[in-house]
């Protein structure tokens, strides 16, 4: 009896057994990769175990029923430390958590990748740096709070083309320019903007001039 057939049988079965767990473990290298970025006085990421099949039973994230990370819920967790741009790669996550620590550095461009981002809360760390431009990308996105930080810079002109962005707070930076008014920043309250050195509300239809920035 040729022993092939039974040969490519087996390995066919075990392709298709063990690609689910390849696409899962995607989102879980990504997670481990925060993971070694950040320090952790308060073990809340010791069930992060990269040896588990995906990270779904992980303590702080949510997945949907295709086991896909949807939720990353870290915030006021005492943890410091960076963003690397593994973030990028959690391509159906929609919440992003990681309010009231203390995280520095900048926020990594590749967080614009995150095509299915409804709410992003980033507020209350020591993040720098300008806003990255590639948050435009964010279709989907309702939600942005970068308040309380040490963000610099102008807000990008990019933003004003979300067409579903609800919360926008800047608050308590150090932003320069003028403030965005077309798309949905005609609707934002001042105080979204206050104690930055911001120049209040640019002109409908002028080329914005970025006074100080």
């Amino acid at each position: 009896m040729n022993p092939l057939p039974l040969i490519f049988l087996f390995l066919l079965s075990s392709s298709l057994h063990f690609s689910p767990v390849i696409s899962t473990n995607s989102e879980g290298n990504a997670l481990h990769a925060l993971r070694s970025r950040l320090s952790d006085p308060r073990n809340v990421l010791q069930s992060w175990d990269p040896t588990l099949v995906n990270a779904c039973t992980w303590f702080h994230v949510t997945c949907d029923s295709n086991n896909h990370v949807i939720r990353l819920d870290l915030g006021n967790s005492n943890i410091s430390g960076t963003l690397g741009p593994e973030l990028g790669q959690l391509q159906h996550l929609q919440y992003l958590e990681l309010y009231r620590n203390d995280i520095g550095g900048k926020i990594p461009e590749e967080l614009g990748n995150l095509k299915s981002l409804v709410s992003m809360d980033l507020y209350g760390n020591r993040f720098e740096g300008e806003i990255p431009k590639s948050f435009a990308k964010l279709k989907s996105l309702k939600f942005l709070r970068l308040n309380n930080n040490k963000l610099s810079g102008s807000i990008p002109r990019e933003l004003t083309n979300l067409p579903n962005l609800k919360v926008f707070d800047v608050s308590n930076n150090d932003l320069c320019g003028t403030i965005p008014v077309d798309g949905p920043f005609g609707s934002f309250p001042m105080e979204s903007y206050e104690n930055n050195r911001l120049n209040g509300p640019e002109l409908k239809g002028l080329v914005p001039y970025d006074f100080g920035c």
